[in-house]
């Protein structure tokens, strides 16, 4: 017991020491900086807390953010850093520990979960130093800028996005911050708020873009279509060439935004991507919503929106404006619910709540802006993994469905997952596969459950469950059980088994509408 007491002493002490070598002011406060609470999309799957519950840091360098990370006692460990003053390259190095994977020149919150990030008072500045997510969930950014940050030229930093998400990110809510560049990709500069590989989940809210060439895009390809679950509410993007946002596959809800000087284009919905656009303000502007540069199409869903001196091109081969009179070609459900403003005040709304060092000020749903109540300091449960606690309810809707898959070990089939009888089941060719379950008709699923035979259980490890119309991972986890996932109409949902434990046998794939 002394050796341990010691133990923790010396630790103690180091991270003392490291924190005021690095800028860092450590405190003993158990509240999160943070005001209001998570909206739209990085409101669902759990929900997105960042550091609610655990201790707060104030940092003035990039090194100290990543020596408060360093510190944690593990990388899941609840901590909310708030940041003042100016971060910059001079001030940003690697720092190792058991609870980061950090790098020199940019704000890496890499394989980490549980952390809110948020600038003091009038907000803190990330100058030409850019904030990569990566393998990461349950993150708040609050009341930051970033600007200049570059590809090309010198100094560079995270790809010359201001803010990038990447590799299986989850829960990311990202409010009012202002992300700036100083023109284009011939200029060394890349994106704004670009999010990538199998991100979900996320939010950006209250918060300015501008001067870009790039405002930001979910999806790195067209083929990459596992992104999508985003929120995009009360922004404001001004002198933006195109990508306002650019999405491949996947769903995105935008509302109550202002668009002012899209040179180029706006929101491009491309390769299967489904938008809901609803009663934002586009002035001075060309080409806002469509598919663009490509022959992929996508799809948007209309409804309330202003268009003030907006201009349309012609329709061509890879140029496919929704204007003039932009009517829905699909329909698209949230499931959270929300308040809209009216398209009318929308500029004036924007204006006086978006962006850092405005005082977080939000709309109140009727076009006035009011200070939101702190959020709670207890903190919820971490978001991930998917699998729920309880037991679907209502009618199996797999039962008389189709079912198909991408292999079947002998003996075994794709019906048998959808008969209703446990003593038989479908096995994959190997260790790995999928099994989906269809309908002739669009189907709303909300959860599933995986069940497996007799003589089975455990032998299912990661798996993902994806909407078999435009391949979107609606959840990740791992192990059977009873899985929720966002409310979604479809005609086919698939079961993909990722890694194993022995041979899987799967009974019963039992969907649910609740």
């Amino acid at each position: 017991m002394r050796r341990s007491a010691a133990v923790r002493l010396y630790a103690a002490g180091a991270a003392v020491a490291l924190a005021a070598a690095t800028g860092a002011v450590m405190s003993t406060t158990f509240a999160s900086a943070v005001t209001g609470g998570a909206t739209g999309y990085a409101g669902q799957n759990g929900g997105t807390t960042g550091g609610a519950g655990g201790a707060t840091v104030r940092a003035t360098t990039g090194t100290a953010i990543h020596a408060a990370l360093c510190n944690r006692a593990s990388r899941d460990t609840p901590l909310t850093i708030e940041v003042e003053g100016t971060i910059n390259h001079a001030n940003t190095t690697k720092v190792s520990g058991p609870g980061c994977d950090t790098a020199d020149g940019v704000i890496e919150l890499k394989r980490i979960r549980n952390v809110t990030l948020v600038g003091v008072g009038s907000g803190a500045v990330f100058d030409q130093v850019g904030i990569h997510v990566r393998e990461s969930g349950n993150i708040i950014i609050q009341n930051v800028t970033v600007r200049n940050v570059k590809k090309s030229g010198s100094p560079t930093s995270n790809g010359g996005d201001a803010i990038g998400m990447e590799s299986g990110v989850r829960n990311v809510w990202v409010d009012h911050t202002t992300l700036e560049a100083s023109g284009g990709e011939s200029e060394g500069y890349d994106s704004l708020f670009d999010l990538k590989d199998n991100t979900q989940y996320v939010t950006l809210s209250y918060s300015v873009m501008r001067d870009s060439g790039r405002g930001g895009l979910v999806g790195s390809s067209d083929t990459q279509l596992s992104n999508g679950y985003v929120t995009y509410h009360h922004n404001l993007y001004e002198n933006i060439d195109s990508r306002t946002p650019l999405l491949r596959g996947g769903i995105a809800h935008i509302y109550d935004n202002y668009y002012r000087n899209l040179n180029k284009s706006g929101i491009n919905s491309r390769a299967g991507a489904r938008a809901k656009v609803d009663n934002n303000y586009f002035e001075d502007s060309k080409d806002v919503l469509g598919t663009f540069y490509t022959d992929a199409a996508g799809y948007w869903q209309v409804g309330g929106n202003i268009f003030d001196n907006v201009t349309w091109s012609a329709p061509g081969a890879e140029n496919h404006p929704a204007g003039p009179g932009p009517t829905s070609n699909t329909t698209v459900d949230v499931p959270y619910s929300y308040r809209l403003d009216d398209a009318a005040c929308v500029p004036s709304i924007v204006t006086r709540t978006a962006g850092a060092g405005t005082g977080l000020k939000v709309s109140d749903g009727n076009c006035s802006a009011q200070t939101p109540a702190p959020t709670p300091s207890t903190p919820t449960p971490a978001p991930t993994p998917t699998t729920g606690p309880t037991q679907p309810g209502g009618t199996n809707l797999s039962l008389g469905a189709g079912a198909d898959g991408s292999g079947k070990a002998d003996g075994t089939s794709y019906g048998n997952v959808r008969d209703g009888d446990m003593s038989t089941y479908w096995s994959p060719a190997g260790p790995t596969g999928s099994v989906s379950v269809k309908w002739g008709t669009a189907t709303t699923v909300s959860r599933i459950d995986i069940r497996e035979a007799s003589g089975a259980t455990g032998a299912v490890g990661s798996w993902r469950v994806l909407d078999g119309d435009t391949g979107t991972t609606l959840a990740s986890g791992s192990g059977a059980g009873a899985i929720a996932v966002p409310r979604t109409t479809l005609k086919k949902i698939t079961f993909e088994i990722t890694g194993s434990s022995g041979t899987p046998r799967i009974a019963e794939f039992e969907t649910y509408a609740g």
